[in-house]
């Protein structure tokens, strides 16, 4: 009896697996699953957690053995998707970016939004001149320790935050003085909002680089927006197609093609090389889901799609979630009393600490630079682009 009970409970711990999940503020959430949990499972207990109900835009990324990223699929298991061994790590993200912040319908969901584009900002994917990044810093400030106040903030205070890769003093003094001046009595939520509306504005909103090679053989980034497909060389956009445009998806390999329809009826196939198979088959799939998510009506116009010119050759993939204008549709439906924010409770993220968390402070390196500019190439060269 004593061996069949002892056997029962080794089985039961066989199929059972533990999950760690980073939270956009760096706090952790973890949890116990079945091994056969489907990805929807662990997602629906995030959001659970979370209390967040606009949770289409957002995914949770895994990166593998191979160092190779990956968003987890909901219909499929878990355990079949990791091609590690349990304890499974993984962090949720914003995978699909809003096109309006503002138009969000919960304050929660604009906080959790926030914090992915500031870590955006910090690991070198949002690009932008001197004067947009000192406002950027400076509505982070506000958000994060309110309105200025001699008595608590020193000269020098805003030294203590790191916003970007890299960055210059005559910038921190810049961002100091907008936080002074012009930034009092902005609420969190007021400063969050108008963070992201500056944000919106820029070219790389939303941007999530993939590192790739074009015919030349010339560094380039490929990255899908919640207006299109773009190329990065640099800190410069070189191509722009805008998703009405884009009319396929394809890759074969480690070479990638975007087929498009400009004015004028002008058709153009972008070609470019991935660093491995692997890496292309995850762009493409990164495409086909966010021009089915931006372009679409409604998800029953969701089609499987091929990754070859002839249907039964190569990778066959459909997404499987909610398009942009429903998700809005149904977002118009949520009536409750706004959740809770905590704010202060959160645990400081790497991009910002607090500064009144004395030693951590330190935990970010300090780079000095004359200039706030950094390329996507250079960050990636750093390690930093695939961190956010």
């Amino acid at each position: 009896m004593l061996s069949r009970l002892m056997s029962s409970s080794i089985r039961s711990l066989d199929r059972e697996c533990n999950c760690t999940v980073r939270l956009l503020d760096d706090s952790e959430y973890t949890c116990t699953i079945q091994r056969d949990a489907k990805g929807q499972y662990l997602f629906d207990l995030i959001c659970h957690h979370l209390n967040l109900l606009e949770k289409d835009y957002f995914g949770i990324r895994y990166v593998d053995p191979d160092k190779q990223r990956h968003w987890l699929e909901f219909t499929k298991s878990i355990a079949k998707q990791m091609k590690s061994q349990p304890p499974f790590t993984m962090c949720l993200r914003v995978k699909f970016y809003p096109p309006d912040p503002a138009a969000l319908k919960e304050e929660i969901t604009r906080y959790l939004v926030f914090l992915q584009v500031k870590r955006d900002l910090y690991h070198g994917r949002l690009l932008c001149k001197t004067s947009d990044a000192a406002l950027l810093a400076a509505y982070i400030l506000q958000a994060e320790i309110g309105d200025y106040d001699p008595g608590k903030h020193p000269e020098g205070y805003s030294s203590k935050f790191q916003f970007f890769p890299k960055h210059s003093e005559k910038l921190e003094r810049r961002i100091a003085e907008i936080h002074k001046t012009e930034l009092i009595g902005q609420t969190p939520e007021t400063s969050e909002l108008n963070f992201l509306q500056k944000a919106q504005m820029l070219e790389t909103y939303g941007v999530d680089p993939h590192p790739c090679k074009d015919v030349s053989g010339n560094p380039a980034f490929l990255a899908f927006t919640p207006f299109g497909f773009t190329v990065l060389q640099g800190n410069r956009r070189v191509h722009f197609l805008k998703w009405d445009e884009v009319t396929k998806l394809k890759f074969e390999a480690k070479t990638f093609h975007i087929y498009a329809n400009q004015k004028e009826d002008r058709k153009i196939i972008l070609t470019y090389f991935a660093p491995t198979p692997e890496a292309c088959k995850h762009l493409w799939k990164c495409g086909v889901e966010n021009q089915a998510f931006y372009k679409l009506e409604k998800s029953s116009q969701v089609r499987t799609v091929s990754s070859s010119n002839l249907f039964f050759k190569g990778s066959r993939f459909r997404y499987s979630g909610k398009v942009a204008k429903e998700v809005m549709e149904q977002s118009a439906k949520i009536k409750r009393d706004p959740p809770e924010i905590h704010r202060a409770g959160m645990v400081p993220s790497r991009s910002c600490p607090s500064i009144t968390h004395g030693p951590r402070l330190t935990s970010v390196p300090r780079t000095r630079r004359r200039a706030v500019h950094i390329s996507i190439m250079e960050a990636f060269n750093l390690g930093s682009s695939f961190k956010g």
